[in-house]
């Protein structure tokens, strides 16, 4: 296999990924103009891409410990100096590409038992382009023989301009700790209402789980470029803008953050059972 991306093509619509680094999109372009952010040259990082897979488990696991099924475990710092394990190990692992087409790829990803998640999956990722829209899958199976919690996203970069503004209706707000993790649920709207639309751009951070979202949400940039983006399978939004940044991250995922710790918890597959995440997102110019 070659080392460099691999491309899809549908009609004006282009999109590249790299299997080493994580199953990650380094690009996804329409008429040649980026819709996401366009990972660097010789980029291998996927902090870097344009968007890369959350798989098993999204957002953060506080302090990288849970107890689940009656014994307790402490997963490693995989993101620098930061307190908590964060995204599961897909985006830091290697996929292996299983079919190709011209316009279609899956990719899987094998996970042995180890420290960095205690049990064994397979992780499948369909990406398949149509001439407006791309559409990503991801497949989770507890392919070992105990029980697993489960968990997948998607972690997009989308592109904004002084006039961006982002859309999707939702019925609940998780407010942060400086840490960011889930502290206090409010209202949806507390911080601003998104489901009438409103700007992105800005000088803080946002760093939110939208609870109860709807699977829709809309970006207007004010170049005129319109992009839907849908999911099922994902019952969060996580919303994700540095201060003054030209990109911002809204992220389908299949649960809040730390959910492993919460009540509520994360889905449990059985052995040989699997879950899915879907998302795809359509430009509409």
């Amino acid at each position: 296999m070659s080392n460099g991306p691999l491309v899809l093509r549908a009609g004006a619509l282009e999109a590249a990924l790299s299997p080493a680094a994580g199953g990650s999109l380094l690009w996804l372009r329409h008429g040649g103009e980026d819709v996401l952010r366009p990972a660097p040259e010789d980029c291998h990082d996927p902090l870097g891409m344009a968007s890369f897979p959350l798989v098993p488990y999204a957002n953060r696991i506080a302090n990288g410990r849970f107890s689940f099924d009656g014994r307790d475990y402490q997963l490693p710092r995989n993101f620098g100096d930061h307190p908590h394990s964060i995204h599961g190990t897909g985006w830091q692992a290697a996929w292996t590409v299983a079919d190709q087409g011209a316009d279609a790829v899956r990719l899987v990803q094998d996970h042995a038992r180890g420290a960095a998640w205690p049990w064994p999956y397979r992780a499948e990722q369909h990406v398949a382009l149509r001439p407006d829209a791309i559409d990503m899958r991801l497949t989770l199976t507890n392919i070992g023989d105990a029980p697993m919690p489960a968990g997948l996203g998607f972690h997009p970069y989308f592109l904004a301009d002084a006039g961006t503004q982002l859309r999707f209706a939702a019925t609940s707000l998780w407010l942060s700790t400086p840490d960011m993790l889930p502290d206090r649920e409010v209202a949806a709207d507390t911080l601003g209402d998104w489901s009438r639309g409103a700007r992105v751009m800005g000088d803080t951070l946002i760093d939110n789980a939208y609870g109860g979202w709807d699977g829709h949400a809309i970006i207007a940039r004010g170049d005129g470029l319109r992009v839907a983006v849908t999911a099922s399978g994902a019952d969060w939004l996580h919303v994700y803008r540095p201060p003054n940044s030209a990109d911002f991250c809204i992220e389908p995922v299949s649960h809040c953050p730390d959910a492993i710790n919460r009540a509520d918890g994360m889905s449990v597959l059985a052995p040989g059972d699997a879950t899915q995440l879907s998302m795809t997102i359509r430009i509409d110019k």
